[in-house]
């Protein structure tokens, strides 16, 4: 296995660019100049799950129950019941993101270069 400019070993540095997610992403991206596998997983990570957890998010959030003050009921505010339907899909989204993340983080301390699909063209692009 080939060393890193962090003195890790390959597989070890691309787990680490999973294991936080986007930040770990980003951070290894900066970092890292000269391996390109590292980088690759690096970037592959960051646009994979930064847009994943910001979508989830937005999702659950128009989702929720609300609980407004002021202007309901005599001024003591109102509640919306919000769509729980949306709730259970950010629920689902965070369930595949999280499978997701063990997949990718298994395939790179392997070794392996699993390449996304869109995402892992644009990392692979500009690794």
């Amino acid at each position: 296995m080939a060393k890193t400019s962090m003195n890790l070993e390959e597989n070890v540095a691309s787990m680490l660019c999973y294991i936080g997610a986007f930040v770990t992403g980003i951070i290894f991206y900066l970092v890292e100049k000269e391996n390109k596998t590292v980088r690759f997983h690096a970037l592959q990570s960051t646009l994979t799950f930064l847009p994943l957890m910001i979508l989830t998010n937005i999702i659950w959030w128009i989702g929720r129950p609300k609980w407004s003050y002021g202007g309901g009921f005599y001024g003591y505010g109102s509640f919306s019941p919000g769509i729980p339907a949306l709730v259970w899909v950010s629920w689902g989204l965070w369930a595949l993101t999280g499978l997701l993340w063990l997949i990718l983080v298994f395939k790179a301390y392997q070794g392996e270069k699993f390449k996304l699909p869109i995402v892992g063209d644009i990392a692979e692009k500009h690794a």
